[in-house]
């Protein structure tokens, strides 16, 4: 892979400002920020009922995750006696810094159970890794702030400063004071630590979405562990696979080892086939095959065929996605099939072959705009017609033909010329680095 070229950060910011809104982020609002409470400071104190009578001592506060910029507080995990007892978010009157006031004097309590769509904010989110989406980094949570809005408990903010931190290893109001200066609003941070995979925001969602791949590989690798997960679940499926694509090639390795066969499989499924390929051939080989017998039938078998090319061939550093189409197919066929696959980023046209699956020629999509939807393909054949290399051709060969025709990419038939891959500039390149300087160069194409 190439070394991505950084994107300016204020262009980033800008980005991601748009997308998440920023008049909309509720620690710009006076009265937000004049309410915060910390939970580090809260963690340990009394739960008191309408009276004043203390019920227990905070060990946790359970939020609920979804499509909430701001998660809700759902609960309270308060310590009574020998017990860890669940108490309903619902039941809270009021959020102090020193104390946490209830609406009632008689209060259920039962034990907690975890359910899916909820995390404990200092179990899993205090001390962890999130991303700051706004400024493009990986940074730790070292306090959380809440605050009442829209009539009930949420998260509102995280602090990354290392002061807070050591702040909260001394006792007394030092450690309980708020610093909402330091704080981050939560709508544009990524948090990605709890049992069950992600803390979901939709306005983190919809800024990393905004990010370009090459951004959002360098947030991966600077993730660790199931943190480095957590995000690529965030991710849509095909912006993450154009992360990966993005990753170097160690990194790329350690993430896998991460995911399950499933998520690799689909992952892998998504990326170019050459790019796909490259990755799996240094996997372990029982690793490999378990993705491979997780993916589509299909795709491994294509996959298990470029795996088996040695690289110093075409066929090793082909990727075989290509559109089809035949002589007597219309132009405006041939752009419905291009449009089809666009999420492939194939960009250079479509390729004719004969009816007996033979190569005939290459046509650019420049051609099929300018012709008549109605027109045949058959029509628009001829001079200068596409270079093409065979399979097991040597890099030489392949580098020789380049020169020779400076085309986009070259189109690698097999021993009865027919089209089986294509080689693009790009992936030349990345072919002839030294093996240290070896990466996933980003392939463009379409399924057949």
């Amino acid at each position: 892979m190439s070394a991505p070229t950084k994107k300016p950060i204020a262009r980033v910011v800008n980005t991601v400002e748009r997308a998440v809104g920023r008049r909309d982020l509720v620690l710009a609002r006076k009265g937000v920020r004049d309410s915060v409470v910390s939970l580090a400071g809260l963690l340990g104190c009394p739960v008191t009922n309408e009276d004043g009578r203390e019920i227990g001592r905070l060990v946790d506060v359970v939020v609920k995750h979804g499509q909430d910029a701001y998660p809700p507080v759902s609960g309270l995990i308060v310590k009574v006696g020998l017990r860890r007892s669940f108490i309903d978010g619902a039941r809270i009157a009021k959020l102090e810094r020193h104390q946490i006031r209830l609406s009632s004097t008689t209060i259920n309590l039962t034990d907690y159970k975890r359910r899916s769509d909820e995390s404990l904010l200092d179990a899993d989110v205090l001390d962890h890794q999130i991303v700051d989406v706004n400024g493009l980094r990986v940074v730790r949570s070292s306090d959380l702030y809440l605050a009442p809005l829209d009539k009930e408990i949420r998260v509102v903010g995280v602090d990354i400063s290392f002061v807070t931190f050591l702040r909260r290893i001394f006792p007394g109001a030092l450690g309980r004071r708020a610093t909402p200066q330091h704080v981050l609003d939560w709508a544009t941070v990524a948090s990605l630590a709890d049992t069950s995979g992600v803390v979901k925001t939709s306005g983190s969602k919809t800024a990393l979405s905004q990010l370009r791949p090459a951004d959002l590989a360098d947030l991966i690798e600077d993730l660790a562990g199931r943190e480095q997960s957590a995000l690529i679940e965030m991710l849509d499926p095909e912006l993450a696979a154009d992360a990966l694509e993005e990753m170097e090639d160690e990194e790329l390795q350690g993430l896998l080892r991460g995911l399950s066969e499933e998520r690799a499989a689909e992952l892998l499924s998504r990326m170019e086939p050459d790019e796909s390929a490259e990755v799996l051939r240094d996997l372990a080989d029982e690793h490999r095959e378990d993705i491979l017998k997780a993916m589509d039938s299909k795709m491994a078998k294509q996959l298990r065929q470029l795996i088996a090319f040695d690289e110093t061939l075409a066929g090793g550093i082909m990727t075989t996605h290509m559109v089809f189409a035949q002589e007597n197919d219309t132009c405006g066929a041939a752009l419905a099939r291009l449009v089809e696959n666009r999420d492939r980023d194939i960009s250079d046209g479509v390729v004719i072959v004969d009816s007996k699956g033979k190569l005939v020629d290459h046509i650019q999509i420049i051609e099929l705009v300018a012709a008549k939807s109605t027109a045949l393909l058959n029509t628009l054949i001829g001079p200068p017609y596409p270079t093409s290399v065979q399979i097991d051709s040597p890099l030489e060969e392949v580098i020789e033909e380049f020169s020779n025709n400076r085309g986009a990419s070259i189109v690698v038939i097999d021993e009865k010329g027919k089209p089986v891959g294509r080689i693009l500039a790009d992936d030349l390149v990345d072919a002839l680095k030294p093996e240290e300087q070896h990466g996933l160069s980003k392939g463009t194409g379409a399924l057949s």
